[in-house]
Formats: structure tokens, C-alpha cells, sequence
């Protein structure tokens, strides 16, 4: 391998593991608050895509326009998941609370199916996208660059949001004790419903993107990243944002380099995720930023 190309995967790598992180986000901010695994996260990802499919194909929305619907509708849609499938349970045991989880994510998945049928549809790419930036060898595309940048702001910003503002410490406050913070006077209904919404914002602008990146869209296109995402989350350490950063990152590029360096496994790409998150799980089960948390008796 010449020192071009390892740059070239080394450039594909940080593009795919910047949308993992951000989308890996959405898992960890939602596990922090409620401790829930929300599986339908992934089929966010697929409703944002369809919703700037369709607003751009069947209501002729500038292109811009419609990712800003898109956003706003899956925000909604997130906003609308919590309060009809978890909220009624937040008292029940957690295993309720999962299986209601998963039956969104089923909900989601068939209903799509149904609305938007199984063929694939060719996604839309506004022509900014689809340029190529040659540097010493290494060819860079448009979008390449453009995800990085854009999961990096938004990444520092919900940093931001978290450690510096008054709903982010409302938000830590009910990932530390949701009781406590009830008695000091915080909305935890209204702070659950902003961590959906922000969780799912962030998920659409990864689906997007997604679509950007491998432009063909289908009912069922975000089961897969939806779970590399959460394996990157329980990577990194799930209800650490950092920690997802790092896992998403470190996931992207350890798909892309086992590829360069090991062609033959090509085919065993999916598979090195499930591998990562085995071995993770068997000596580091709260993940590489994890901390253990005392369990109340």
C-alpha cells in the first residue's frame, strides 16, 4: 500500500466515522437521561431521507428547503414516539420499556414498507455534493469534506449545550437522579421531550447525509447504521457524548482500513462491528470512556 492510498482510506474513514458518531450521539443522549436504548433511532434515519425525497421529488422544495422540513418533521416524529411509547411506561420495568422500543423500530420499518414500497429510490444530489478535490494524490470529494465539518459543529455543539447551558444542566441533573431533579423543580417531562427532539435532529442530518453519501434510499436503509451507531455508543461508552465521538470514529475507520489492509474480508465489513462490540463487551463492558455506576439498593 503506497502512502497515497492509505491516505485516501485514512480521508474515507474520518468521513464515515464522523456520520457514525453523530448519529451515535442521538443512542447516547437518550440511554444518559431514561437508561433506554432507543432502537428506532435507525429508522429516524430512514424517515429524514424519505421526508427530503419526497419534498423535493413530489413538492418541487428547493433542496435546502426541504432538508429543513425534513428536520423539523423528524424532530416531530421523535417528539411524538416518546410521548406515545415510552412516556406511559417510564414507571414499568425496563424490559417493557425495550420491548416498546422495538416495536416502534418494527412499527416504523413496516409502515414504511407500506407508504413508501420496497423498491429502492435514486436520492436526489444537489451538484456542491458531488465535486472531487485532488491533494498530492489523494482525491477528496466535495461531500468528504463536507461531513466532517458538519458533524464536527454539530458535535461541539451539543457539547456546548450539555456543559454549559441551563437545559443541559437540567439534562445531567436527570441523568444523575430524575427524582431529586423533579424536587428541585425540573420540567423531566419537558427535558425527556428536548432530548428526543435534539436526539432526533441530530439523527436526521446524519440520514441525510447518509443518503448524500450512498444515494439510494429504501424502507429498510437505516437498520444497519442504526446499529453500528449504537455499537459505537456502547464503544465509546454509552451516556458519554465524547464517548460516542471517539466510538463512532474509531468504528468508521476500522471499517474502512480492514478493508485497505485485508481485502479478502472485505465481504466480513458489517461483521467487524459485532466482532468490536464482542470483545468490548468481554473487557470493557462500560465501554472505553464508560464509568461504573453504583447500582441503588
Amino acid at each position: 500500500m503506497t502512502v497515497g492510498l492509505f491516505f485516501q482510506h485514512l480521508v474515507n474513514g474520518i468521513s464515515l466515522g464522523s456520520l457514525y458518531a453523530l448519529i451515535a450521539i442521538g443512542y447516547t443522549m437518550v440511554y444518559g437521561i431514561v437508561r433506554l436504548i432507543n432502537f428506532a433511532h435507525g429508522d429516524i434515519i430512514m424517515l429524514a431521507a424519505y421526508f427530503v425525497f419526497f419534498g423535493v421529488g413530489m413538492f418541487s422544495l428547493p433542496w435546502w428547503l426541504a432538508v429543513i422540513v425534513s428536520i423539523a418533521l423528524t424532530v416531530l416524529v421523535g417528539i411524538v414516539i416518546e410521548k406515545a411509547a415510552y412516556k406511559p411506561l417510564r414507571e414499568a420495568p425496563r424490559i417493557s420499556v425495550l420491548i416498546s422500543a422495538i416495536g416502534v423500530s418494527f412499527f416504523l420499518e413496516n409502515m414504511g414498507l407500506v407508504v413508501f414500497g420496497g423498491r429502492a429510490k435514486a436520492f436526489y444530489v444537489p451538484p456542491i455534493f458531488k465535486g472531487v478535490i485532488n491533494i498530492s494524490g489523494v482525491s477528496i470529494t466535495n461531500l468528504g469534506i463536507i461531513i466532517p465539518i458538519i458533524s464536527a459543529i454539530l458535535l461541539f455543539g451539543m457539547v456546548y449545550i450539555v456543559n454549559h447551558t441551563v437545559t443541559g444542566m437540567a439534562m445531567r441533573a436527570c441523568s444523575k437522579d430524575m427524582d431529586t431533579a423533579k424536587l428541585m423543580g425540573i420540567d423531566v417531562d419537558a427535558i425527556i421531550s428536548f432530548t428526543f427532539g435534539i436526539g432526533s435532529a441530530l439523527a436526521a442530518v446524519g440520514g441525510i447525509m447518509w443518503a448524500l453519501k450512498y444515494p439510494q434510499i429504501h424502507p429498510l436503509i437505516g437498520i444497519m447504521p442504526g446499529l453500528k451507531c449504537f455499537i459505537a455508543a456502547v464503544v465509546g461508552g454509552i451516556g458519554n457524548i465524547p464517548g460516542a465521538m471517539l466510538g463512532g470514529f474509531l468504528l468508521g475507520l476500522g471499517e474502512i482500513l480492514l478493508v485497505a489492509f485485508l481485502p479478502g474480508l472485505s465481504g466480513y465489513r458489517d461483521a467487524f462491528a459485532f466482532i468490536i462490540l464482542i470483545v468490548i463487551l468481554l473487557f470493557k463492558p462500560t465501554g472505553i470512556l464508560g464509568e461504573k455506576v453504583a447500582e441503588k439498593v
